[in-house]
């Protein structure tokens, strides 16, 4: 079946099911999403790439609708993932105002070929650790978190323009979609949502998923009570800890 077919198909669907806002819809029947997902690129269903998950359409719709962008505003997009998030905000606001990061090279690969093979090779897509975010590139107008953290990150909240928005999922196995002001204030909430946790150096796919805000050190990811999860929320003094077992075996 013609993709256009599919793509005005998936788009009536969410509008069906969902609050999507016109600019996101209109996207989302433009940009072809089969340029970035290979397998049923227009079901409401999530995937999996090189281990990362790419979001269902629905929740790329939730995520769009609570930023609010606007034509030529400049867009921070943390989590680059496949590129296909990118390239709805670029049919939005311009390929030049887009930015996005990921902390996985072969994501950032991905990304920077999908977005060329539709025509926005113009968005900038960088190898950072997103919870640094881009500071070159400061202040934007919106940033955008595809993944979650108990807080809003610090260095992604002094990025934000004066009445910027920050909008992320806040939490962690429990989460909620938020928009946080400058301030680092939650400004509004936008019901529960269900993302992987926000990575950081040494903690991408290929490593241990650990928790992003406060945690214990990536290498011990087998210990601590939700350790299996990523949301270890208490200090481990390893050291202490280390030294106490050493002190076992040497009896």
């Amino acid at each position: 079946m013609d993709p256009a077919v599919l793509r005005e198909d998936m788009v009536d669907g969410l509008e069906h099911g969902m609050d999507v806002a016109e600019s996101v819809a209109l996207a989302m029947r433009t940009v072809p999403r089969h340029e970035f997902v290979e397998d049923a690129p227009y079901q409401n269903r999530a995937s999996k790439f090189e281990g990362s998950t790419v979001l269902s359409p629905a929740n790329v719709a939730r995520l769009l609708t609570a930023l609010s962008a606007e034509p030529d505003e400049d867009v921070l997009i943390v989590g680059a993932g496949v590129g296909y998030t990118a390239a709805l905000v670029a049919e939005i606001v311009g390929d030049t105002h887009v930015h996005a990061v990921d902390i996985d090279r072969r994501l950032v690969y991905a990304a920077r070929s999908n977005l060329q093979s539709v025509e926005s090779a113009a968005v900038l897509v960088d190898c950072r650790d997103g919870a640094d975010g881009l500071p070159e590139y400061a202040p934007f107008d919106r940033i955008l978190v595809e993944a979650a953290a108990i807080e809003p990150p610090n260095r992604l909240v002094s990025q934000l323009e004066p009445d910027g928005r920050l909008v992320f999922p806040m939490g962690g196995p429990k989460q909620t979609l938020v928009s946080v002001d400058a301030a680092g204030e939650v400004v509004e909430k936008h019901g529960p949502v269900a993302f992987d946790p926000l990575l950081v150096e040494g903690e991408q796919r290929s490593g241990p998923v650990r928790n992003r805000t406060v945690r214990e050190d990536a290498e011990f990811s087998d210990s601590g009570y939700f350790a299996p999860s990523g949301w270890e929320q208490e200090w481990i003094d390893w050291d202490e800890r280390l030294s106490g077992r050493q002190r076992r075996y040497e009896r």
